[in-house]
């Protein structure tokens, strides 16, 4: 008989068989997370974040494409849109009465590259079909710069409008989704984060029922690319969040640690007429300028740094102050591990990822200008992987030729093969366009394997006009009939004054004309080489 402390061989045995058992259900099935009773997130063992890196063992991933190219209503890229979103499966993951939240960009003050709001309202309206009560939501913004325009929900709400974004032209709410400072949110677990151990979602997401992320996919300085991956972990997180993700506080690479300060790069009063506009910069008053005049010096509390970045801009042009790569780089990873929690809030199951790529612009739509594209419309993609859906549009981008006078052109970068995100959209050399994703593989959020299905056009009767589907004769003949808009009675039945024939050759040739004072010579137009 042995003793209690003993294990039998037969115990040695089951154990074995479970580690093995554990080990295959590691390798072959995805993680799922999930929010229980939504106080306690719960997810299983996840797989070895080296053995993610190297090479894989998650699954493929099934990412659904249409092309850019529309020639009719079924192929507009609205239609597009609602079609990939159905053959990807998202309009499964909505029930009746699903609180449904549409996560999008409304643009800084005078960006143009946004999405515009009718993809949105379309949306919503698909939405509505199923059951689901949607509401579409962006999140309050770091003061990144002295004039950002996002920063509370007042601010989010008047440039949302000015963008096109209301509750009118949605035909459903418009709503800052972490309250109007910023700090309404649910914070949320990781312990298998790569670099975070925590995140902090917009409570208004972290509350729906499902979660539909419309992203417009494009470059961003900091992150590199900004598709679903960022909409969720930085868009998705409330001010705490942003914080967290772009290393405020971080012993190493935050702004306080990494960055170099260069105190003697300040002029002094005299030589600085603005010199309280440095003081006014931090919304978190750690920046003082002291003594007078030619004794005057620039402080900085660097310990306390939240890593805001409204002083970039202002300290970087005069040479105070040297933002390290580091804190970009870490930044990108953590993106992932914030995108993670969201995930873990919403539900894996119960989130949707609709990347439009179109107009590709080099930054952010969070700048207050936009470049123009880097490569032409890649087309509009969908899946349950935002992994996976990211690295498609990446690959997409890569194979793309870029487009002349852009941005990727400039850099060099405008060959098919060549990353023109790196190139065209970091601020840094070195950063990469592939290391959110490569995290995100890394922490159990998805692959970066995918299989890429081209979706066929739908019914175009889907897509027309709802309101009234009546032919034109029985539309419009009473009106038509009573104000009459063509007139028949005026010069014998021809209706207007024109004349019956004219030279249209004549006008279909190129004349030679003046441009700046001179003959414009086509042969002397410089052709951008294409080496």
């Amino acid at each position: 008989m042995p003793r209690e402390d003993e294990i039998t061989k037969e115990e040695t045995v089951k154990e074995i068989e479970e580690v093995n058992r554990l080990r295959n259900s590691i390798d072959n099935v995805k993680p799922q997370c999930y929010v229980s009773e939504r106080n306690s997130v719960i997810c299983p063992r996840l797989p070895n974040k080296l053995q993610l890196i190297e090479g894989g063992t998650m699954p493929t991933s099934q990412v659904h494409y249409m092309d850019a190219h529309s020639e009719s209503t079924e192929t507009s890229l609205v239609a597009k849109m609602l079609t990939v979103f159905d053959a990807a499966g998202l309009d499964k993951i909505i029930g009746p009465n699903d609180v449904v939240a549409i996560k999008v960009h409304c643009g800084e003050w005078n960006n143009t590259a946004y999405l515009r709001p009718v993809y949105a309202r379309a949306l919503a309206d698909r939405i509505k079909e199923l059951g689901g009560r949607p509401f579409v939501c962006d999140t309050t913004t770091q003061s990144y710069n002295p004039w950002a325009s996002r920063v509370t929900e007042l601010d989010i709400l008047q440039t949302a409008e000015r963008n096109g974004y209301s509750s009118a032209t949605l035909g459903c709410p418009f709503i800052v989704a972490d309250g109007f400072i910023g700090t309404s949110d649910y914070r949320v677990d990781i312990p298998e984060g790569y670099l975070l151990k925590e995140a902090y979602v917009a409570q208004a997401i972290a509350a729906a029922d499902v979660l539909i992320a419309l992203t417009h996919f494009k470059g961003h300085s900091m992150g590199v690319i900004g598709g679903s991956l960022k909409n969720l972990g930085i868009g998705c997180q409330s001010k705490r969040g942003k914080f967290n993700v772009h290393m405020g506080g971080h012993p190493k690479y935050g702004l306080g640690s990494a960055a170099e300060f260069h105190p003697e790069a300040f002029k002094g009063k005299t030589e600085t007429p603005d010199w309280e506009s440095l003081e006014d910069v931090c919304p978190f008053n750690l920046w003082h300028v002291t003594g007078e005049n030619g004794n005057s010096e620039i402080q900085w509390e660097r310990e306390k740094c939240a890593n805001c970045l409204s002083c970039f801009g202002p300290m970087g042009s005069r040479g105070i102050l040297d933002i390290a790569p580091v804190i970009f780089d870490a930044t990108d990873i953590a993106i992932a591990d914030a995108a993670l929690g969201v995930v873990k809030a919403v539900g894996e199951t119960k989130v949707g990822y609709i990347n439009m790529a179109v107009d590709v612009s080099p930054r952010c739509d969070c700048a207050n200008h936009s470049d123009m594209p880097i490569v032409p419309h890649l087309g509009v993609f969908a899946s349950k992987d935002p992994v996976a859906i990211d690295q498609a549009c990446v690959d997409a981008a890569k194979r793309s030729v870029g487009i002349p006078g852009s941005a990727s052109e400039m850099m060099d970068a405008h060959h098919p093969g060549d990353h023109k995100f790196e190139a065209a959209a970091a601020t840094f050399h070195g950063q990469s366009e592939v290391a959110t994703i490569n995290t995100g593989h890394a922490n159990g959020l998805g692959s970066r394997d995918y299989e890429l299905t081209t979706v066929a056009p739908g019914d175009p009767a889907q897509f027309t006009f709802p309101y009234d589907r009546r032919p034109t004769r029985q539309r419009f003949k009473e009106s038509f009939e009573r104000f009459m808009p063509f007139p028949y009675d005026l010069h014998d039945g021809k209706g207007y004054n024109r004349l019956d024939e004219v030279d249209i050759e004549a006008m279909k040739k190129h004349y030679p004309h003046t441009v700046n004072g001179k003959v414009e010579n086509a042969e002397e137009t410089p052709i951008p080489a294409d080496d």
